[in-house]
């Protein structure tokens, strides 16, 4: 296999399943064997959208199963070239388990101090526990306006940590493209597709560094 990246939350409704479906989507149609790692047991919502996908008849974005664990996920990656984690709802000791094993966590946050502050402690804690600060990077969704985008990217470089070109914009239509089955870069609308694909080329760009 060659590269790992999870999405992880310390709260929920910030984008981590959003972007790690997107990322599947994209790398399966560029070629590349992806598989899908749902580790949120009770929610299931990435297993739960890739049925919707195939029941409204649309390709397959990766091939998604359920897991307990980051090291189960990886052991079964078989001949995959790219392994997503979608990790559980909220960050817990089960994120150190998953930041040890994985080459890139990226950590989904919303604009505001209320996402940024504990999302930042997520990531402090981390390198406490010796994960170097380059394989943590940030990815913004739920933003207002560019000049919210560029008060967090500030923020987030206050704190020493790397944030992805690219953000998702608080949008409807993002919100009813995934509940047709759809990614965030499948919209009805071209300018939203092009944002939410810098956001995902970055992160490609970036799982291609580590």
């Amino acid at each position: 296999m060659a590269w790992s990246v999870a999405f992880v939350s310390q709260k929920g409704g910030v984008g981590k399943s959003t972007k790690a479906r997107a990322l599947a989507r994209e790398a399966t149609a560029s070629g590349l064997k992806t598989k899908l790692g749902d580790l949120d047991l009770e929610q299931g919502t990435s297993s739960d959208w890739h049925r919707r996908r195939l029941k409204a008849g649309l390709p397959p974005a990766a091939s998604v199963e359920v897991f307990s664990t980051a090291r189960q996920a990886i052991e079964a990656a078989g001949d995959a070239d790219l392994l997503i984690i979608d990790g559980p709802a909220r960050a817990s000791k089960g994120t150190s388990e998953i930041a040890k094993v994985v080459d890139l966590l990226v950590q989904p946050t919303g604009a505001s101090l209320d996402d940024l502050i504990p999302a930042i402690k997520v990531f402090n804690a981390l390198v406490k526990e010796g994960v170097p600060r380059s394989r943590l990077v940030f990815s913004l969704s739920r933003v207002g306006t560019e000049a919210e985008e560029a008060e967090a990217r500030a923020y987030i470089a206050e704190s020493g940590y790397e944030t992805l070109a690219g953000c998702l914009f608080e949008k409807p239509a993002y919100r009813q493209a995934m509940n047709s089955g759809l990614t965030v870069t499948e919209t009805r609308y071209k300018g939203l597709n092009e944002k939410a694909d810098e956001l995902i080329q970055a992160l490609i760009d970036k799982i291609g560094e580590v």
